[in-house]
C-alpha cells in the first residue's frame, strides 16, 4: 500500500464533500441538530469502519463530530482513508429509502461543517 501525495490527496478529495487534508490526514466536521443524532451518526461509522478493518478517530462534542482518518501504520494517507471517507460521505447525503430519520441522512443534520 503507499501513501498518497499531497497533490494526489487534493485530487481524491474534490468529489467528497467538505473533506480536509491537515495534519497528514484528512478531516471533516459534522454538524447535527442534538447529541443523540450524532450519536447516531457515530455508531453508523462505526458499523462502516468495522466492515472496512480501518477506524477513524473520533471526535465529539454534543452535536459536534469531527472525524479524522489516517493509515496510522504508514503514517499517512493511504487508498482505505479516501474509500472510509467516500462510504461516510454516503451515509451523510442519501436519506434511507423509507424517509425515515437516522440522525445520520441529509434530512438529520442541521448542516456538514467544513
Amino acid at each position: 500500500m503507499d501513501i498518497f501525495t499531497e497533490q494526489t490527496i487534493q485530487t481524491q478529495l474534490r468529489p467528497l464533500n467538505g473533506w480536509i487534508f491537515k495534519n497528514n490526514a484528512i478531516r471533516k466536521d459534522f454538524k447535527f441538530k442534538d447529541f443523540a443524532q450524532a450519536l447516531s451518526f457515530i455508531v453508523h461509522v462505526g458499523i462502516i469502519a468495522e466492515r472496512y478493518d480501518h477506524h477513524p478517530e473520533i471526535h465529539n462534542v454534543y452535536h459536534n463530530v469531527t472525524l479524522r482518518l489516517t493509515t496510522h501504520d504508514y503514517n499517512g494517507v493511504t487508498e482505505k482513508d479516501i474509500a472510509l471517507a467516500t462510504e461516510i460521505d454516503k451515509i451523510w447525503s442519501d436519506p434511507p429509502a423509507d424517509n425515515s430519520s437516522h440522525g445520520c441522512h441529509a434530512n438529520s443534520p442541521v448542516t456538514g461543517v467544513d
